[in-house]
Formats: structure tokens, sequence, C-alpha cells
């Protein structure tokens, strides 16, 4: 029984549109990652997959320890529900976020607040200075790990941090440690530009060598600068981690002696964007099925809804993918709409009113932010179904 097959099967009882999680993928996925991590540990990036019962599977999984929540309000939320570490993977403007965070003492064991400049340190100050009995709140570093070359011309990664060497880097830990009413404890570098982008595109070999010699370039400047950084830091604080990497990067980022953990969450779902890589694959784990509701011409039938474009720079690599059955393709004139999709193909002819059509999304936990349930399947049958942070009533960005 192929997936499609399996699918179907598990599914026929539901009525379209809805989300799937097959479970086995999901598990082979998170196997993978471990074996990459090379015995460090996995802090699970939440934005990536935004389901709390999803999270607590993974986390109950040998390798993946803590959170890396993407904002305040949700660490505050997953931290009432008992799960711990939750690191914060953004600075927050929430001044009642943070006033909650002082006054509860679970939250303020569990959760790290991220910080880039002294700017941040004095706003949570201000925030907090009303709440009575505050606790110690604990402060992460946020480095900018991105690549530049040609002078400052070329740059390749995220715009996060204004952070880049180790005297600013101790220069900003010495102002954390100076103030009371905070504990530096951890450090972050996120290199998006190894992580995020794939080093293995389809059909463009100048574009495929360009990405490569970047990486390698990144990755030799950023082993030096990042240990110096750590170097520089651990003078003035006692660091209970070190965060680097994403998905992308796992095997190359948990190799360097600075690294303490690494941070990933695209990885369990396996979405579209992370086809592209050499060192690594997976298997799609989360899909959504949408109806067929016409079949307007020889070869074409259009779906209900599907317009669930991922965020990021616009362009094709952004829409979900036609997955099953094989073949199916966008009208150029339409692409995924928000009533409506019409596909292209010659497997649109064995397809009827009713049927359904499976995609996979571009990116992981954006797909949960559309259902509220996820439908869990584990061989040709449906086993469980559980929220979304969606399904729980609770939409944090």
């Amino acid at each position: 029984m192929d997936d499609r097959q399996r699918y179907d099967r598990a599914t026929a009882q539901l009525d379209p549109p809805f989300a799937v999680l097959d479970l086995a993928a999901l598990r082979s996925n998170a196997s993978g990652m471990t074996r990459r991590a090379g015995g460090k540990p996995i802090r699970v990036a939440s934005k990536s997959i935004r389901s709390r019962p999803v999270l607590e599977r993974i986390l109950a999984m040998d390798g993946f320890t803590g959170i890396m929540a993407f904002t305040l309000p949700e660490a505050l939320w997953l931290a009432s529900t008992g799960l711990r570490d939750i690191l914060v993977a953004y600075p927050t403007a929430d001044r009642a976020a943070l006033a909650a965070l002082a006054a509860d003492t679970r939250a303020a064991q569990e959760i790290t607040v991220m910080v880039d400049r002294t700017e941040h340190l004095d706003f949570i100050e201000s925030a907090v200075a009303d709440v009575r009995d505050r606790h110690e709140i604990r402060i992460c570093l946020d480095i900018d790990a991105g690549y530049i070359a040609l002078g400052g011309r070329f740059r390749a990664g995220a715009r996060r941090s204004p952070v880049r060497e180790a005297d600013q880097a101790a220069d900003l830990a010495a102002d954390v440690a100076k103030r009371p009413g905070f504990r530096l404890v951890g450090l972050m570098a996120y290199e998006a530009q190894i992580a995020g982008v794939g080093d293995n595109p389809p059909g463009n070999t100048a574009l495929t060598q360009a990405i490569r010699l970047m990486q390698a370039r990144s990755r030799r400047e950023l082993i030096t600068r990042r240990g110096r950084i750590v170097q520089a830091v651990t003078q003035v604080a006692d660091l209970e981690f070190v965060n680097g990497g994403g998905t992308g990067s796992i095997e190359k980022t948990t190799r360097e002696k600075a690294v303490t953990e690494v941070a990933a969450g695209s990885g369990f779902f396996h979405p579209r964007l992370f086809d592209f890589y050499r060192d690594f694959t997976g298997r799609p784990a989360a899909l959504f099925a949408l109806p067929v509701v016409r079949r307007p011409a020889p070869g074409v039938v259009t779906v209900l809804g599907g317009g669930y474009h991922a965020s990021g720079a616009p362009g094709p690599d952004r829409l979900p993918q036609p997955y099953l059955p094989c073949g199916l393709r966008y009208d150029p004139d339409e692409g995924a709409g928000e009533v409506q999709t019409p596909l292209l193909g010659q497997a649109a002819e064995d397809l009827r009113v009713g049927d359904r059509v499976w995609f996979r999304h571009a990116k992981a936990g954006e797909l949960c932010e559309r259902f509220a349930t996820l439908h869990l399947i584990d061989g040709n049958e449906i086993v469980d179904q559980v929220p979304t942070y969606r399904g729980e009533g609770q939409t944090f960005l």
C-alpha cells in the first residue's frame, strides 16, 4: 500500500480540508536528527510544530531537551502547562508578558528571554518596575551569525543581532551582570545562511556552487568567531548553554566545541523547503488534504482553498506542493488561491468530485495556523487527534 492509499484509507471518514501527521515519518525524521547531532541535545523549535501534544511527544524521545519558543506569551503559556526549559528566541517588547514573567515563580525558573542590546535590558527593567517581589529574569545573548564579505558589500543570513564580535558580546554580558534582577545563562547564534538554505537546489548549477562556496566560507568564519565570543562571555558569566544551528546544519553546528546544543524544528515535519540538502533526507510527515470540487476541463481539477503561502521572500518555492497523486501542478495564471486552486496534469484525469489531493506546506509550523486539529496516522489508521495552538485557542503572532 503506497502513501496515498494509506492516507486515503486512514481518513476515509473525514471530510477535507484537514491536516494529518504521519507518526512513522515523524519518528524516522527525529531519529535522523539525533544521529546527526552526535550526542549533543537538540532544543525543539516550537514555531515549526505549533501543537503542544506533538511537542510533548517529541520531548519524550531521546536526544531532545528544552524548547525554543518564538514569543514570550507563548513561552508563558507552555510553562503554565508544565513544559520546561523554554528559550524565547526573539527579543520581546510585550510589557504585560514581562511583568507576568517576573511575578511568576515557575515561569521565571523555566523561561529565558533574548536580548542583543542594552536597550532591551532597559525595556525589561521598565516593564517589571512595578512588580512586587519580582523574580530574577534569565537572559540569553543573541549573536549575529550572518556571513559578511567584500568589505560589507555582501551579506548572507538573517538580520538579527547587532552584536558580532567578542568585545561587543563581552560588553553586553558585563552590562547584564552588573544589573540586579538579571542572570546571564546562555548565548545563541543562528546561522540561517547554512541551516535554512538548501545547498542542492534543483536546476541551477551556478546557484548551487555559489551557495556551497558561501556556506563553506561562512562555516569557517563562524567557527572561529563564535569560539572567541563564547570564550569572552564566559569570562563574565557561567553559561548554562550555547545554542546554534537549525535543521539544515545539525551535523555541522554540533561539531563546534563552543556549541553545547543545537536548535531544530522543521526537520520533524520535513516540509518542502527541506528537500534540497545534500547531507540529509527526511520523510514528509505533515500534510493537508483538500477536496476536488470542480472538473472545469480535461486535465484540470479544482480544489477548495489552498492559498497557504509560506512566509519569506515571495516566490514559487513558498507555495504548498501538490504532493499526491503525483504529477499535478499549478495553473501559472492562478497559482494557489484563497478560495479555490486549479491543478493541471495527467493525474487530474483520474480525480472526481469529492476526491482529495494531498499537499505539503513549504514551511513547517505555519501549516498549523490553518487547522485546529492534527489527525495522527500510524500505518493506515488514525490513532489520535490532537489540537494545534489554534485548536487550543492560542494565537501568538
